[in-house]
């Protein structure tokens, strides 16, 4: 069993960054394949960014590209993601989420492991 546990989350001006952090026991993330969704009110619960077992391949919504990234420190079994310029619409529970898939995994559906979720709020 795999436990992740999200930190960073807050209220953030349009504009602003905030550093989440995903934390993982239970076994060591670094044969699993890391991604960051988000659920904003009313909607289904999306990929945000997503990263591979080496931290060597990362994917992204395009909603986020070229604002959020996504990276992993294996040796500290931590997964972050950066996000900066952001943007009212961003505002979302964000979870923190791994795959036993080897590559990359896009689909909701293909994580095995979920946090417990925490809310960034971007004023405007």
């Amino acid at each position: 069993q795999v436990q992740l546990a999200e930190s960073g989350g807050g209220l953030v001006q349009a504009g602003g960054s905030l550093r989440l952090s995903c934390a993982g026991s239970g076994r060591t993330t670094s044969s699993l394949v890391m991604g960051w969704f988000r659920r904003a009110p009313g909607k289904e619960r999306d990929l945000v960014a997503t990263i591979s077992r080496s931290g060597g391949d990362a994917r992204y919504a395009d909603a986020v590209k070229g604002r959020f990234t996504i990276s992993r420190d294996n040796a500290r079994n931590t997964v972050y993601l950066q996000m900066n310029s952001l943007k009212p619409e961003d505002t979302a529970v964000y979870y923190c989420a791994a795959s036993n898939l080897l590559g990359i995994a896009t689909i909701r559906a293909e994580y095995d492991y979920w946090g417990q979720g925490t809310q960034v709020t971007v004023s405007s």
